[in-house]
């Protein structure tokens, strides 16, 4: 019998929405990835994957935390 890999793209595609550009500290204002995180993406199992975007999500919810305070 023969088994086939799932492809971790599809459980988890990229978070990339092509609004790139890094802030100081190199996080992607766009996905809110780490530059290590962007770069080594299709490497990535499943688990790694979904770490990498619960982090974009705290990142994601600071960001906009910080932004609402400074206006």
């Amino acid at each position: 019998m023969t088994t086939y890999l799932k492809n971790t793209e599809e459980n988890y595609p990229s978070p990339c929405i092509k609004e790139c550009g890094l802030n100081n500290d190199d996080i992607c204002l766009g996905c809110f990835r780490a530059i290590d995180e962007i770069v080594g993406w299709g490497n990535r199992n499943d688990e790694e994957k979904k770490a990498i975007l619960q982090r974009c999500e705290i990142r994601k919810t600071n960001s906009n935390t910080y932004l609402k305070y400074q206006n």
